[in-house]
């Protein structure tokens, strides 16, 4: 249901990007909660959002950890968007006229989200932006879903193709699932 012609997002990973994105370039778009994003536009294609120009950012294989012989941590292959003075592969959430819930697990293994959503948060204050809220949770990995889907710590890298830590651990996970959908409902219910 809607009341009017505001739009609220959900997404999870790089669809949280593509959602991010959305609100940067499309009007209407008044809330967006995201979980687990690196906030850069480096694989959105652009013909999904033609507004959007790509841009490269470095993967660092080579800073891979091997956690087992089958399973690896890519938690710092993604060059630090942040450290770069002027990277334009940032998706530019301060054009975005919607309020932001950004979902993080303090164990994910596969981008740093807790630290991209404190930086972008730092960015968003900084042109006197307060449009955010971080919801951090601790134990959680990757994936943060709804309520009662299990936990899949191990995963396949999207990019590499290879067999992925993605982090976190039952209980607290199980925990973060509950209270965070019971967030995402409360933030869509109070911006749209």
């Amino acid at each position: 249901q809607m009341k009017g012609p505001r739009v609220g997002l959900l997404g999870f990973s790089k669809g949280a990007e593509v959602c991010l994105a959305m609100a940067a370039f499309l009007k209407n778009i008044m809330a967006v909660a995201s979980s687990e994003h690196s906030l850069c536009d480096c694989y959105i294609d652009s013909s999904l959002l033609p507004r959007i120009k790509t841009h490269t950012v470095a993967l660092h294989e080579h800073k891979t950890k091997a956690t087992n012989s089958e399973f690896l941590d890519y938690s710092d292959v993604v060059e630090d968007l942040f450290q770069a003075p002027g990277n334009q592969s940032l998706i530019p959430l301060e054009k975005a006229e919607a309020q932001f819930l950004f979902i993080v697990g303090q164990d994910d293994r596969v981008v740093k989200s807790e630290y991209y959503a404190t930086e972008v948060g730092k960015l968003l204050q900084a042109q006197g932006k307060g449009n955010f809220q971080i919801l951090s949770c601790p134990g959680t990995g990757h994936c943060i879903d709804p309520p009662f889907f299990p936990l899949y710590p191990i995963g396949s890298h999207p990019v590499f193709q290879k067999r992925a830590v993605l982090g976190g651990e039952l209980r607290p996970y199980s925990k973060a699932q509950v209270h965070a959908w019971s967030q995402i409902q409360a933030f869509f219910k109070k911006y749209l």
